[in-house]
């Protein structure tokens, strides 16, 4: 079984860091699955049973997070006591702020309109900023600029609503 006390790197053997290799977690990933599996418990008492699915859960649970990066910066966060996306502390800066609204107004009037077609640029742009903002994330985790890497967070899962709601706004009005 896993020891449940390691973070989700060290569980997988990786160092905790946000660039890593992919690669590396997906074979550990399904590594640790075969191990753990609870079918290969079936036969076992009720709590080496019970032990094989709270470990299945964790291997999963992590395997989630850490291949997802937005999720893995979050996580990389939070071992050092910062939880990025607290209720209590949900500021963005202003600039950023102005900005989406500017595109969210785009949104509605291309929604609207029926304008796939500009639903498209905006989407496209949409991912476009994400990926930007995904790649400077790493930069500022790999510098310790906690801070700034927590702001990343919030600006990437507030680009990935956006996106979503572009999504059904197209599934809309191209449906």
């Amino acid at each position: 079984m896993i020891d449940f006390s390691q973070d989700y790197f060290a569980l997988f053997g990786l160092p905790p860091r946000y660039r890593f290799d992919a690669d590396q977690l997906d074979l550990a990933y399904r590594a640790l699955q075969r191990e753990i599996h609870p079918d290969r418990y079936a036969a076992g008492d009720e709590v080496e049973r019970r032990l094989a699915l709270q470990s299945s859960a964790r291997v999963n649970e992590a395997y989630r997070a850490l291949k997802d990066p937005v999720g893995r910066a979050q996580y990389l966060l939070s071992l050092r006591g910062i939880d990025a996306l607290a209720e209590r502390d949900t500021a963005l800066p202003g600039e950023f702020l102005e900005r989406e609204l500017e595109r969210r107004e785009a949104v509605a009037e291309a929604h609207a309109g029926g304008d796939a077609a500009r639903l498209d640029a905006l989407l496209e742009q949409v991912r476009s900023d994400a990926a930007v903002l995904e790649s400077s994330l790493g930069d500022r985790l790999d510098a310790e600029a906690w801070g700034a890497a927590r702001d990343a967070v919030r600006e990437l899962r507030f680009l990935s609503k956006v996106a979503g709601d572009i999504e059904a706004a197209l599934a809309e009005v191209e449906g």
